[in-house]
C-alpha cells in the first residue's frame, strides 16, 4: 500500500482516471495492491448468496468492489469495501454516479495477505464510526469471519458455523465453510 499526497478532496478522486485500486483517507490517497486470486475467489463465494438472497427479498442494493463510500468530509475520506449493502430506504431514488454519501449498512472487508492488521481494524472501525451498521471481516489464514456491530460487540465465526444477516439482512444465512471453498 503506497500513499500518495496529490489528491486530497472526493471529487478531484473521482475526476481522476487510472489510478487502479484506491481510497482517500482523510485526504490522503491510498494506493492498494490488485486483489490476489484467494480474494477474489471468497468474494465470489459471498457475493452469490447475497445477491439472490437481496433478489428475492428486495431488502436494498448490493455493491461490488471498487464502490466507493464517502464517510468523511473536510479532511475527505472514500472507502470501498470488498463488497457492501445499502438498505431500500437509504437508496436515492436516483442512483449516484459518483461516489454514495455515507456507509452501507453492511460493509464486507476480506483480508489480503498484504494488509497490516492496524489498517484492517482502522477500516473496520472507519465503517462503523461513519454508521456502517455491521462489517463483515473475512480471515483467509485463519477461515473465520469477524462480524463487528455498531454496539461495538465482535463475534468470530469458524467453518462449523454459519454466518447470518442479523437485523441487517433477516433470514439471511450462509454456511462459513462455503465461503472458503475453491
Amino acid at each position: 500500500m503506497v500513499t500518495v499526497h496529490k489528491i486530497t478532496t472526493a471529487q478531484e478522486l473521482l475526476e481522476t482516471a487510472g489510478l487502479g485500486r484506491c481510497e482517500l483517507v482523510r485526504g490522503e490517497l491510498v494506493i492498494m495492491t490488485p486483489a490476489g486470486f484467494e480474494h477474489g475467489n471468497i468474494v465470489f463465494n459471498i457475493s452469490g448468496p447475497l445477491r439472490s438472497f437481496l433478489k428475492k427479498n428486495r431488502l436494498g442494493l448490493g455493491t461490488g468492489a471498487e464502490t466507493g463510500f464517502q464517510i468523511g468530509h473536510d479532511p475527505d475520506t472514500v472507502r470501498a469495501p470488498d463488497l457492501g449493502f445499502v438498505c431500500a430506504e437509504r437508496v436515492p431514488s436516483e442512483r449516484p454516479c459518483g461516489f454514495f454519501q455515507g456507509a452501507p449498512d453492511l460493509a464486507v472487508e476480506v483480508v489480503s495477505p498484504s494488509d497490516r492488521a492496524s489498517d484492517v481494524l482502522a477500516k473496520v472501525q472507519d465503517w462503523l464510526s461513519a454508521g456502517c451498521r455491521v462489517v463483515w471481516l473475512v480471515d483467509p489464514a485463519k477461515r473465520t469471519v469477524s462480524v463487528y456491530d455498531n454496539r461495538n460487540q465482535v463475534v468470530t465465526r469458524t467453518e462449523s458455523d454459519e454466518l447470518t444477516g442479523g437485523d441487517v439482512l433477516p433470514g439471511f444465512r450462509l454456511p462459513v465453510a462455503e465461503i472458503f471453498e475453491a
